[in-house]
């Protein structure tokens, strides 16, 4: 039904305005933001019925959905629409697609309500018809931690559960981080919904409570786990040192010194055995129940499988050994065999609980440099509050050797901040009113006031942790086959065990049963594809945080994998490449003086500067012997230089533009000043009452 917008006049479908409002019963329909912005200016205007308007009309109910639509609902958030026309538009051009009963735009709420008949079309394919059409879908996303998964199936288990969800555009997760990447429509499905699907999955989502580091709780979490694995390993091995010794009684010749009876011997196994199989392994037979219940599998059904089976037998064997006796044949126990497979995947377990946690150390250091607290002005006083607390707009004050808390610029004051954490550049940055700076960059001379820009997750180095979190989480090529591969391993690997069962048992020599067990658990235990889907994700990780460590970021795990074909690096600043520490390269001595008199002035002025620029001054005239003598007076003249007081007369230390100021005439001087510049050296002048005699060149 059309009606007319009471604003602009225009005839617009009362399903695609952007904009309603109520009045005495009546709804009325707005075909644009503008029109909605001018009708709530004034709105007594707006509110009455013009003449030629429709006075009563409602909202079309959605059609119900056609007997072959199956019935499933999609709500999708469209952006990039500007007017009614723009919804009949995405309407039409979903409607037309094959499979589609019903499909509605919501101009106001910016929603496309979709039903479908899933066997026919997809999400993918209401994406790509809206992105055709020239408008697109907003996708939030999220990362979700996640505790239970031992292996590399595990993560295809979690991945499927989440994408089965209605409104998940695609979810990743990865093994190595025990996180989950989730890209969603929050109009459809939400967090809630993800932790019942990745618990009915048999794992959990780590829950933070309010003001939690995520990252510590992960940590805490991760170590508590390594601990637990710690303890079981121990005991696992204080356990199965005593059930080898009982199986190699006879051939240690210990039975020179004790006499056991095999029957003894073996139940003696079964004593140490069980609590191995049953409190050791038990996290592997949960894990297996767990796929079971989905109808799935995991390393964790092969192992539970193979080891219950060896037990299974020897227990059979110990009580019931009468069962598997055949001419000239003794039933033998394979108590050690279980033991022994579930101490060594435990031990695994440990170390790949170690290697998790060793390359989420570049998280953590890189979080370690943002500031804790920051000194704000509020009511005319300066106080300390938690970083957390900085809103934008705050005027912030930094003091000589603190950490920049937030980005943001200058207002009053100036000083020399580094900023190699950022930029790699080992020279301190001159700052002054109206500069920007960089948050958990670190003052180093003077002390100023800056206006909060960017707080929180906004600052530059919080954007860095989030790229290398991203990165690390990122899956290259390589690692969605081994991914790939893991899903169809273990089903694999059951029906091989079956077979290799079945052609022992009807093939094999007595006693068959026998063999084709212990083939059969064989099968079954050697097949673990944990290397593969391990390697990869541990890789990125480390190869991402040792970079993030030493100034590298890494964007992808894709960058990494075709790392090995780079032959040629090219540098686009020479500051990456330095030893970071400044020294004296040149000193030129003119007007009569000479190079100690150029040294001795410049290092006198510079005589308990913290820049460092006068720190390497001063280190090479002690290396030289020259003894500064201290200044009786100083003064910092920002991005220029330095003026001071030695032995009574006036010495200046700086730029050209620092001695065109105080007119020093620098005759030949500037010309060697502007053949060090080029070499990428810092040359500063040296002048003594208003007579420049001499550069010093500092790289």
């Amino acid at each position: 039904m059309k009606v007319k917008d009471p604003v602009c006049g225009m005839e617009i479908e009362d399903s695609g305005a952007k904009a309603t409002a109520e009045h005495e019963g009546q709804t009325y329909y707005f075909c644009a933001e503008a029109c909605h912005e001018k009708f709530t200016k004034d709105p007594e205007k707006y509110l009455a019925p013009p003449e030629d308007t429709p006075v009563k009309f409602e909202v079309a109910a959605p059609a119900p959905a056609s007997p072959g639509s199956g019935g499933k609902r999609l709500n999708l958030p469209v952006t990039g629409m500007t007017c009614a026309s723009c919804a009949s538009s995405v309407e039409k051009g979903l409607s037309d697609m094959k499979g589609v009963g019903t499909a509605t735009v919501n101009f106001a709420a910016e929603q496309a309500t979709v039903e479908y008949d899933p066997s026919t079309a997809s999400l993918d394919d209401f994406i790509v018809t809206i992105k055709d059409l020239g408008y697109d879908v907003s996708v939030t996303k999220t990362e979700l931690p996640i505790s239970g998964m031992t292996c590399a199936s595990c993560s295809s288990s979690v991945e499927k559960a989440l994408t089965a969800l209605d409104g998940v555009v695609s979810a990743s997760v990865n093994f190595a981080t025990g996180r989950a990447t989730v890209e969603y429509f929050a109009s459809t499905v939400g967090p809630r919904d993800f932790k019942h699907a990745v618990k009915g999955a048999g794992y959990a989502v780590v829950l933070v409570e309010e003001g939690e580091d995520i990252v510590e709780r992960e940590s805490r979490e991760r170590q508590e786990a390594y601990n637990r694995l710690k303890t079981k390993l121990i005991s696992g091995v204080i356990l199965t040192v005593p059930i080898f010794l009982l199986t190699f009684w006879s051939k240690l010749g210990l039975d020179s010194i004790v006499q056991i009876p095999r029957q003894v011997n073996y139940l003696l196994q079964f004593l140490l055995q069980t609590p191995v199989q049953f409190w050791i392994g038990w996290q592997f037979y949960t894990g297996a129940i767990g796929a079971l219940k989905h109808k799935t599998s995991n390393m964790n059904t092969l192992i539970a499988i193979g080891t219950s089976a060896a037990y299974a037998y020897s227990v059979t064997a110990t009580f019931f050994p009468a069962i598997f006796a055949v001419k000239g044949y003794e039933a033998h126990v394979y108590f050690d065999t279980a033991a022994a497979i579930i101490v060594l995947i435990i031990l695994g377990r440990l170390l790949e609980a170690r290697a998790k946690g060793h390359t989420s150390e570049a998280i953590k250091k890189l979080m370690g440099l943002q500031a804790k607290t920051a000194r704000i002005m509020k009511d005319g006083a300066e106080i300390d509050v938690p970083i957390d607390e900085v809103e934008p707009g705050d005027i912030v004050v930094v003091r000589p050797g603190e950490k920049i808390p937030v980005d943001g610029e200058i207002i009053e004051g100036y000083s020399s901040v580094d900023e190699a954490m950022v930029t790699g550049e080992s020279m301190p940055v001159e700052k002054q009113v109206g500069d920007t700076v960089i948050g958990s960059t670190i003052n180093k001379t003077g002390s100023f006031k800056f206006k909060a820009s960017n707080v929180g997750k906004d600052t530059m180095l919080a954007q860095i942790i989030s790229m290398v979190q991203a990165a690390q989480g990122s899956k290259p090529p390589i690692a969605r086959l081994a991914d790939l591969i893991s899903s169809y391993f273990v089903p694999a690997v059951l029906v091989l065990a079956a077979l290799t069962f079945a052609v022992w048992y009807f093939f094999g020599p007595a006693p068959a049963f026998t063999y084709a067990i212990l083939n059969m658990i064989a099968v079954l235990i050697i097949a673990c594809p944990c290397a593969l889907g391990l390697a990869t994700p541990t890789s990125i990780m480390v190869g991402t945080g040792k970079g993030a460590e030493n100034g590298i970021l890494i964007r992808g795990g894709e960058s990494l994998e075709t790392a090995h074909k780079i032959n040629t690096i090219i540098f686009d600043k020479t500051g990456t490449l330095t030893s970071g520490k400044p020294s004296v390269t040149d000193i030129v001595a003119s007007n009569g003086a000479e190079e100690r008199d150029v040294l001795f002035y410049a290092s006198s002025s510079e005589k308990g500067s913290e820049h460092p620029l006068g720190e390497a001054i001063l280190q090479q005239a002690t290396q030289t012997g020259v003894e500064p003598a201290d200044p009786t007076a100083f003064d910092a003249i920002p991005g220029r230089g330095i003026a001071a007081q030695v032995d009574g007369k006036e010495v200046l230390l700086g730029n050209a533009a620092l001695m065109q100021e105080r007119n020093v005439a620098l005759d030949d001087l500037a010309a060697k000043s502007d053949v060090m510049a080029d070499d990428g050296k810092t040359p500063m002048f040296v002048a003594l009452n208003g007579k420049a005699i001499g550069i010093i060149a500092v790289a």
